[in-house]
């Protein structure tokens, strides 16, 4: 069995090498690793890259980390401004990788911090500065490692969010949550039963974009199902609390923010993820979401991540019958066609906008004739055709012509004039996984099709009788 040593057992090594050798950190740490491994000792669980005084020896870290203890004991305060100089060598170590993280938690690091912002929210005034750089430095140590947020973080983030109006400080609160939230179902539902919507619902109504972007991203980070460790999650049942509560608040920003293109984007995804019940496709229809989102496609065909967004989304409301209509009836027919026309090429744009058409088309005759008229069916062969090796563009592809012609079958000739059975025939020699898919878009384009017989009743064993 391999020998191993403790993380301290190696830096008090450097430090000796820096203090009684004369040595450079560079080299100190060089030659320790050396020595120890020239004696046979595992060095897999040690950090080597820790940042070192010069003069002591000592890592950073480790010395930032006892210089915040001392102050919150009272045993040697610090200065507002050397107070933060210690935060921000925190912020600068653990921002450099887990590890870095993990041995600050360990030293207490949690602890410390939240006794800096306690007592800072308590002064008056409240020093501003050591407030957002410890925030910044707590996120450094949560990031990637959400098992250190406990409950008495969450009453911090919540305290501030109740008391403080500074748009940074709010911000750095607000991805604390975000990060406590990613691979962590037990955070998340902590968060959700401190009634934290109650707190965030307020800050939709702020002039600062940042927020706005930053409580949209806490909201989706609440619904996350992403966390292995539990067997089952709640993120249906925040996503029905938040979309309760906030759903209308959102849809209603789209309008407020329709000239910037990227906080369209953020508030697009999120009330996507949050229409997870059928009657929520119609709050945001009523809510204008529609016309919003048409609109924005129209208005800014070229940028990627805002159509993208807007094909999800569209799917999404589509689950509901009534706003699948509206859809087409608004007049989105056009625009999905020349949006797709522009960017097929784009593998991700036409993946999501084919899975679009499918939804729009599927059980609606309506929909699909409105299409056929815009001409989509080109569209989507020729899509398909510059696709060959994708299997979902592939898939949705073939989903999307089935639905289309199933009910209308005028439509195949069309579809078959522009190539779409060697397309088919291609796809199913190449992506035999989604086989059952495009065979059944062959079936109702009338083409022809040899099926298999999966299984047939061959086994000698009778049934016992009585």
């Amino acid at each position: 069995m391999a020998k191993v040593i403790s993380q301290e057992t190696f830096d008090d090594v450097v430090k000796e090498n820096i203090v009684e050798f004369s040595m450079g950190a560079d080299e100190a740490k060089d030659e320790t690793v050396k020595q120890f491994e020239a004696q046979g000792i595992n060095l897999a669980n040690i950090i080597k890259d820790l940042s070192l005084n010069e003069v002591t020896g000592q890592p950073l870290l480790n010395e930032a980390i006892d210089c915040l203890k001392e102050h919150v004991s009272g045993a040697n305060r610090l200065t507002d401004d050397s107070l933060i100089a210690k935060l921000d060598v925190l912020f600068t170590e653990c921002s450099k990788s887990v590890p870095h993280r993990v041995l600050a938690s360990t030293n207490g690091v949690c602890e410390v911090l939240q006794s800096i912002i306690n007592d800072s929210l308590k002064a008056d005034p409240v020093p501003l500065p050591v407030v957002l750089k410890s925030l910044k430095a707590f996120n450094s140590v949560v990031n990637k490692q959400p098992d250190v947020f406990d409950p008495e973080t969450l009453l911090i983030v919540i305290k501030i969010l109740e008391s403080q109006t500074d748009a940074l400080i709010r911000c750095s609160a607000l991805r604390l949550l975000a990060k406590a939230c990613v691979m962590h179902e037990i955070n998340r539902q902590n968060i959700v039963n401190a009634d934290i919507v109650k707190y965030l619902k307020p800050l939709l109504a702020e002039e600062s974009s940042e927020i706005i972007t930053d409580v949209c991203t806490v909201f989706r980070y609440l619904i996350l199902d992403d966390d292995i460790r539990v067997e089952f999650g709640k993120a249906h049942e925040h996503a029905r609390t938040i979309a309760a509560e906030v759903l209308v608040d959102i849809t209603n920003l789209l309008t407020r923010f329709k000239s910037d293109p990227t906080i369209s984007c953020d508030l697009i995804l999120t009330i996507a993820a949050l229409t997870v019940r059928n009657e929520f496709c119609t709050v945001v229809e009523d809510a204008g979401g529609l016309n919003f989102i048409i609109d924005a496609m129209n208005t800014y065909p070229d940028d990627l991540k805002l159509v993208r967004e807007s094909f999800k989304l569209l799917r999404a409301l589509a689950g509901n019958d009534k706003v699948k209509l509206s859809i087409i009836q608004l007049g989105s027919a056009p625009i999905i066609n020349d949006v797709l026309n522009r960017h097929k090429e784009n593998e991700t744009i036409a993946k999501v906008a084919l899975m679009c058409l499918s939804t729009l088309t599927l059980r609606s005759t309506e929909n699909s004739k409105m299409l056929y008229d815009v001409g989509i069916a080109e569209t989507i062969v020729e899509t398909m055709k510059l696709h060959p090796t994708s299997k979902a563009v592939q898939r949705n592809g073939a989903w999307a012509i089935r639905n289309m012609v199933s009910r209308s079958r005028y439509q195949c000739e069309t579809f078959i004039n522009y190539g779409v059975e060697d397309v088919l025939n291609e796809a199913l020699t190449a992506h035999p996984a989604v086989a059952h898919d495009i065979k059944s878009a062959l079936r109702d384009l009338g083409c022809k099709l040899v099926l298999k017989e999966e299984w047939t009743n061959t086994s000698s064993y009778k049934i016992a009788r009585d």
